[in-house]
C-alpha cells in the first residue's frame, strides 16, 4: 500500500499553524458548516433503534434515493440503489466487492482521488492512470473509474465523453464506476450524471455522497445507483461483510434527500467563498485551471507543488500538493472551499 499522503503534510501544517493569526486549513474538503436541523431531528427521532438495520436500506430510504436519483441525475426508471457507509468505503472496496483480483486491471484518471488506486491495490489488481481510452490499448480492463466533477481538478466531463466511455467499456466487458459526489456543486458548468446518458444501466454504477451537499461527512452517508444486477451482487456480499448503514443515519439520509432548501443555502455559501478565494489567488499570481464545479480550486504558480505548499504555509495557509492525486499533479495545489467565512476572509487578506 502507498503511504497515507496526509502524513507528509504535517511539517507544512506546523509551519502554517505558527502564523500569528492561526491556521487557515484549505487542504481537506471536510464540511465546517452546521448539519441542517431537519436532518438532526430525523437522526434523533430514530435513535431508539436497538435491532440490526437492513443492509439494503429501509423501503423508505430506497424510495428516497430512487426519487433523488431520478430528479438530480435525470435517470430513467430501472436502476438499482444501495446505501453505503459514506462513499470512500465503497470506492476503496468496490473492486474487491465486484470480484476484481490479481491479474486484473483497473483504469483511473491521471489525476484523481487517491482511494481509486488504493481500492485496486487492496484487490491485488494492476492500475493504469490515463485520461485517454486509446492510451489503454488492447489490454483487458475489468473496471474503469471516471469522476465528474473531478476531485481535485473540478473538471466536468460532457455527455458525449461519458457516452464514449460507457460504449468503450461495454465493448470490452468492463464496468464503469462514476464518482459523482460533487454533482450538486456546479459553478461554471452543469455536471452530467452517467445515469442520464446510458441507453441502459448495464455495467454502469454511479457513486454519490451526502457529505458535501448536506454537511454529513460525520454521518458516513452515501449510496450507489445503477445496474440492478451489479447492485444485487454488491448487496449480497455486503450482507456477509456487515457493511450496514446504521438505522438512525438511514433516517437522516431520508430527511436530507427529501429537502433541497438546505442544499441551495449551502451551495450559496460555497459560491461566495469560491468567488472571494479565486479572485485572491489570481491576484497573488496563481492560475486556476478547470475548477468548473466541486469544492476545490486547482491552482498553480508554475512551480513544484511542494514549493507552492511552502509559500502558502509561510502565510498560514495549508493546501494539498497536487502529487497526492498522481504524478501529473506535480505543479498544482488543491485549495478547498471548506472553511468558515472568517477563515476564508483571513486567507484572502494574507494572499493580498
Amino acid at each position: 500500500m502507498p503511504d497515507f499522503p496526509w502524513d507528509h503534510l504535517e511539517p507544512a501544517k506546523a509551519k502554517a499553524a505558527a502564523h500569528p493569526d492561526g491556521l487557515v486549513d484549505l487542504s481537506i474538503g471536510t464540511p465546517v458548516d452546521p448539519v441542517p436541523d431537519v436532518i438532526r431531528a430525523a437522526l434523533s427521532g430514530a435513535s431508539n433503534s436497538p435491532g440490526y438495520p437492513l443492509t439494503a436500506g429501509t423501503p423508505e430510504l430506497r424510495a428516497a434515493i430512487t426519487a433523488w436519483v431520478g430528479r438530480a441525475c435525470s435517470a430513467a426508471p430501472g436502476f438499482g440503489v444501495l446505501p453505503t457507509i459514506g462513499s470512500k468505503e465503497l470506492v476503496a472496496w468496490l473492486p474487491t466487492l465486484l470480484g476484481v483480483g490479481p491479474g486484473d486491471t483497473v483504469a483511473i484518471p491521471s489525476v484523481c482521488y487517491p482511494t481509486y488506486e488504493v481500492g485496486a491495490r487492496l484487490a491485488g489488481a494492476n492500475v493504469i492512470r490515463t485520461d485517454s481510452l486509446t492510451a489503454i490499448g488492447p489490454a483487458p480492463v475489468k473496471l474503469i473509474w471516471i469522476n465528474s466533477p473531478s476531485n481535485p481538478t473540478g473538471r466536468v466531463l460532457g455527455a458525449d465523453h461519458l457516452r464514449k466511455v460507457v460504449d468503450w467499456a461495454r465493448e470490452r466487458g468492463a464496468i464503469v464506476a462514476s464518482d459523482e459526489c460533487y454533482l450538486p456543486l456546479g459553478w461554471d458548468e452543469t455536471p452530467t450524471s452517467v445515469l442520464s446518458i446510458a441507453d441502459s444501466y448495464r455495467g454502469v454504477l454511479a457513486v454519490h455522497s451526502l457529505s458535501k451537499r448536506s454537511n454529513l461527512a460525520g454521518y458516513r452517508a452515501g449510496f450507489v445507483a445503477g445496474d440492478p444486477e451489479l447492485v444485487t451482487e454488491l448487496l449480497a456480499v455486503r450482507k456477509h461483510a456487515g457493511m450496514i448503514v446504521p438505522q438512525p443515519v438511514q433516517a437522516a439520509m431520508i430527511a436530507a434527500l427529501d429537502d433541497e432548501s438546505h442544499v441551495d443555502a449551502q451551495r450559496e455559501r460555497y459560491r461566495a467563498r469560491r468567488a472571494a478565494l479565486r479572485a485572491a489567488l489570481e491576484k497573488a499570481g496563481f492560475t486556476v485551471e478547470h475548477s468548473e464545479a466541486g469544492l476545490y480550486l486547482w491552482s498553480t504558480r508554475d512551480e513544484d507543488c511542494w514549493s507552492t505548499v511552502d509559500w502558502l504555509a509561510e502565510r498560514g495557509i495549508l493546501a494539498a500538493p497536487g502529487t497526492f492525486y498522481g504524478p501529473a499533479g506535480h505543479r498544482h495545489v488543491r485549495v478547498a472551499l471548506t472553511a468558515t467565512d472568517e477563515r476564508i476572509d483571513a486567507a484572502v487578506s494574507r494572499l493580498a
